[in-house]
């Protein structure tokens, strides 16, 4: 498959899986045997649904969108900006805050599907905007 197809079939499970919900774009674009490598994340197709219903659920709003894409054999590297509304509750009750983070993702294809993923959302910087971090003053006592 040729590095144009591997970014639209990425574009696509960005744009139809975690943006919209359409669960269909997995089973076209990702592999049955697919690893998932990002800490704290299920490692297989199935779990990978899972993970994005609960972020759309905690954060019904969720939304990523692609800053940069650059491709080289079977791999696709992104930079990507990821935000959301805590409304469905996340490590607690739904608070009302939002967060906007950097995103930075590595995908393995083979023959146009995902088989591979590895990526490094800037977590701190989610939890410190979703005011779910120890306070300072909490710390100190």
């Amino acid at each position: 498959m040729s590095t144009e197809q591997n970014q639209n079939a990425m574009r696509q499970v960005i744009e139809e899986a975690f943006n919209k919900g359409n669960y269909t774009a997995l089973r076209d674009y990702v592999n049955p045997d697919f690893i998932e490598h990002q800490f704290g994340l299920q490692p297989t197709l199935e779990g990978m649904q899972g993970d994005i219903q609960f972020l759309r659920k905690a954060f019904p709003d969720f939304h990523l969108t692609i800053e940069d894409m650059v491709a080289d054999g079977d791999k696709v590297w992104m930079r990507m900006t990821a935000q959301g509304t805590n409304r469905g509750g996340f490590m607690g009750p739904p608070n009302g805050k939002a967060f906007k983070v950097a995103v930075f993702d590595l995908c393995r294809f083979k023959d146009g599907k995902m088989v591979e993923h590895w990526g490094s959302p800037d977590r701190f910087a989610m939890l410190a905007q979703l005011d779910l971090l120890p306070r300072r003053e909490a710390i100190a006592g």
